[in-house]
């Protein structure tokens, strides 16, 4: 990690500092889009984004890409010791765990509700036994957790210029948002994995169900129906978005240029879904860096413009 952003961020200490470091590692390695986005924001802020997403990635890959030998009882077992570490560190703000240690001095500087980590690891404890959603109702019990709690945990980094818990609505919808979308993109990979996260019900409405999306997936390009489906998807998916992008404007406006990048960024992915024919079984579908950096290079402008003009979020001239 930059060492500018650690100092900026009154981060001391060789431990925590690399605590830090192994975060913005993960940031960086998966969640591109995401991470440069995050280079929008002032340098003291850096480090707690940082933080919180190497905390949902790290209990993420212990679910999606544990040990051969390991089944779901050893995989919620693990979950489990992270909870109980996170818990104790929160309770004594102090931790020892090379990753979490970063996480815990981020939720005590900035005053986040552990309930809401907690949230998030009964969501991860979710894909260790349910492989398909219902309604989405039932996705948004999982959401709540994997995605809402998300924003909500962003929500005192970021600043606001309102009380907080009028952004509150709009932060966790942004959340679900680009969850949303990360479904879409990777249907095929959720396939793979045994999982189905769009609403069975939305689906059978176009005579879609788990084994066509299989057979989908097996030929490596969708029939007829399933792209009438995901063409459903996206649309509740935007509507979720628009939902979402009026609670930028209650963001410090050090914070706007990041968010705004991150919002426009991840509905391009359905941009290109579309533009893909709804094809989301041979291959990933993404936003390609040349414009991601062209989307990032003009946000960077609206970026040091707000910073000149108002103290970083929490801050003073």
């Amino acid at each position: 990690m930059s060492g500018r952003e650690l100092d900026a961020a009154g981060i001391a200490g060789p431990a925590l500092r690399a605590a830090y470091a192994r975060c913005r590692a993960l940031n960086a390695r998966h969640g591109r889009t995401f991470f440069l986005a995050t280079r929008l924001l002032p340098p003291s802020r850096r480090p707690a984004i940082h933080a919180l997403y190497g905390f949902a990635r790290h209990a993420d890959d212990l679910v999606d890409e544990p040990a051969p030998d390991l089944d779901a009882g050893r995989i919620s077992a693990r979950l489990d010791h992270l909870a109980g570490t996170l818990a104790a560190g929160l309770r004594t703000g102090r931790c020892e765990d090379p990753l979490l240690a970063a996480v815990v001095d981020t939720a005590t500087r900035y005053g986040i509700d552990g309930a809401l980590f907690a949230a998030f690891l009964r969501s991860m404890r979710m894909d260790l036994t349910v492989t398909g959603y219902p309604t989405r109702a039932a996705l948004r019990e999982y959401t709540y957790g994997s995605a809402e709690v998300i924003g909500l945990e962003l929500l005192p980094v970021l600043g606001t210029v309102c009380d907080p818990a009028e952004a509150e609505t709009a932060a966790a919808a942004l959340g679900e948002a680009f969850q949303l979308t990360n479904f879409l993109r990777d249907v095929a990979e959720d396939l793979d994995r045994g999982r189905v996260y769009l609403p069975a019900d939305e689906l059978a409405a176009y005579g879609v169900d788990r084994d066509l999306l299989s057979r989908c997936r097996a030929a490596g390009r969708p029939e007829p129906r399933v792209r009438r489906a995901l063409a459903d998807q996206i649309a509740r998916t935007r509507a979720v978005y628009r939902r979402a992008r009026p609670g930028i404007a209650l963001l410090h406006p050090a914070s706007r240029p990041c968010v705004a990048t991150a919002c426009t960024l991840y509905g391009r992915i359905l941009d290109r879904i579309e533009a893909r024919g709804y094809n989301v079984f041979a291959g990933r579908v993404s936003v390609g860096a040349g414009r991601r950096l062209v989307l990032a290079g003009g946000a960077v402008t609206h970026a040091m413009w707000a910073r000149a003009r108002t103290p970083p979020a929490g801050e003073h001239p």
